[in-house]
């Protein structure tokens, strides 16, 4: 049995708690054994969650030790797991049984899939990729690293998602486009043709802003 420590003490984080218990392999894989954060308080006012075990730059990994990043900041979450990864620790996925995940689709590591997600065939999604859930991905589609895609967002078939990209709760984005690296869709918006690297969209159709 491995435990799973969860980075980040935050909303996510409280979120990966109860979507950790709902997930393959919990009881039988995994249990969760607590929290890494650099606010050892940070879970002080709420009742019934893990300790925060310590900072992922003081924290001693152990040998049965896994973890999943529940960190929605892009650049800090590429730190934290970096940290993790100097120290030889392992990343697992967290998947909630309720997702579907259709034939010959390619996971990464370190994938974190909330409740109700669908990711249709064909799909590759790489490493440290937060789904939230309701999320729908449709058939070829791919999910470069470290990106998050938002709750209840839709994304049409033969979509290409660059590293380190943000899409925003109910974002749309059209088939057959791109999102460049480190781009930014805003809630709500509708991306009809394809974003520029280091950009942010936003609107119906989403237009550059920024």
């Amino acid at each position: 049995m491995k435990n799973l420590i969860i980075i980040g003490a935050g909303a996510y984080g409280r979120e990966a708690f109860t979507l950790g218990k709902e997930s393959h392999g919990y009881g039988s894989d995994f249990t969760i054994k607590g929290y890494l954060d650099s606010n050892l308080k940070a879970l002080e006012k709420y009742q019934g969650y893990p300790l925060v075990l310590g900072t992922v730059e003081d924290y001693l990994i152990q040998k049965d030790d896994v973890f999943i990043c529940a960190i929605g900041g892009i650049k800090q979450k590429k730190r934290t797991v970096n940290q993790i990864l100097e120290k030889q620790g392992v990343f697992i996925n967290l998947i909630h049984k309720s997702a579907y995940i259709g034939d010959f689709v390619k996971l990464g590591t370190g994938v974190f899939m909330g409740y109700d997600t669908v990711i249709s065939n064909d799909t590759q999604v790489e490493d440290y990729v937060l789904i939230n859930s309701r999320a729908l991905i449709g058939h070829d589609c791919k999910i470069g690293q470290f990106s998050l895609v938002g709750v209840s967002a839709f994304i049409a078939g033969n979509v290409n998602i660059g590293e380190e990209v943000t899409i925003h709760s109910k974002a749309s984005i059209m088939k057959g486009i791109s999102i460049g690296y480190k781009a930014t869709v805003g809630l709500g918006s509708v991306a009809v043709k394809s974003v520029e690297e280091n950009s942010t969209v936003f609107g119906n159709p989403a237009k550059r802003i920024f």
